[in-house]
């Protein structure tokens, strides 16, 4: 049966409100939801979640249906190995037809059997060669999925993937503009207490974020907040400027 055919068990018009649902979400955070939420109504599931890869290498939750899912998200990253992170190093669906069956990822099992989940289905969401997260299926019964529901898993995730991705880049793209309000606020106001121009409240921002080791916008975020910056005083934005 061809993923076509196997989408044809849905509403003829399910992944079109999907769609709409993606692109009406309101930031990252509603997107992913909004695709947890579709796989637990549109699979053979009792629990569904997204796995996000982070740019360090990492793996961050991204949403889940039940506490339980978040659990043996947990697991897996605090021992860095189980399925779902299979998933995502290899870039293939990972499939446990039987838990009870299965002998690998000792942290994993413990957390699955805990929760009486039986069959996980582990589907990796992918932007061009990239995998950008994993779509992740659990039930409580043994060989609950087939081949229908795997290739209903993966029009989902190639749906999430686009929206999950766009959603990331649009999240990022407001936090460096949102980081640039902070960094000019804080820039007004060293301006006005030091009688600097702008370039000379930029390099002190600068300077104090290198010698304190904080990200520049955390320093903003600071000064706009406090209308202060530990020990920074006329003398150390004097002798921050020489050293320019």
């Amino acid at each position: 049966m061809t993923s076509s055919d196997s989408a044809a068990r849905l509403d003829a018009d399910a992944f079109a409100r999907l769609a709409l649902e993606l692109h009406d979400a309101d930031g990252f955070d509603e997107t992913v939801e909004t695709v947890v939420q579709f796989a637990l109504q549109a699979e053979n599931c009792s629990y569904a979640g997204v796995a996000l890869a982070t740019t360090g290498g990492g793996v961050e939750i991204g949403a889940v249906t039940d506490p339980l899912v978040e659990a043996i998200y947990a697991a897996q990253i605090d021992a860095a190995d189980g399925p779902m992170l299979q998933a995502l190093n290899s870039g293939t669906t990972v499939y446990v037809a039987d838990v009870a069956k299965e002998t690998r990822w000792p942290r994993w099992l413990s957390e699955v059997a805990a929760g009486k989940v039986r069959s996980v289905l582990h589907v990796p969401m992918k932007a061009g060669d990239k995998v950008i997260g994993g779509l992740s299926l659990y039930t409580l019964h043994p060989d609950a999925f087939t081949a229908d529901d795997e290739a209903i898993a993966h029009i989902l995730a190639r749906y999430a993937s686009v929206a999950v991705a766009t959603a990331r880049h649009e999240d990022t793209m407001a936090r460096a503009v949102d980081a640039r309000k902070l960094v000019g606020l804080a820039m007004g106001i060293l301006m006005e207490r030091f009688d600097l121009d702008g370039d000379q409240a930029f390099a002190v921002l600068r300077r104090y974020s290198q010698d304190t080791n904080t990200k520049l916008r955390d320093v903003a975020q600071h000064l706009i907040e406090t209308r202060k910056l530990p020990h920074l005083t006329p003398d150390r934005v004097t002798t921050g400027l020489s050293d320019r």
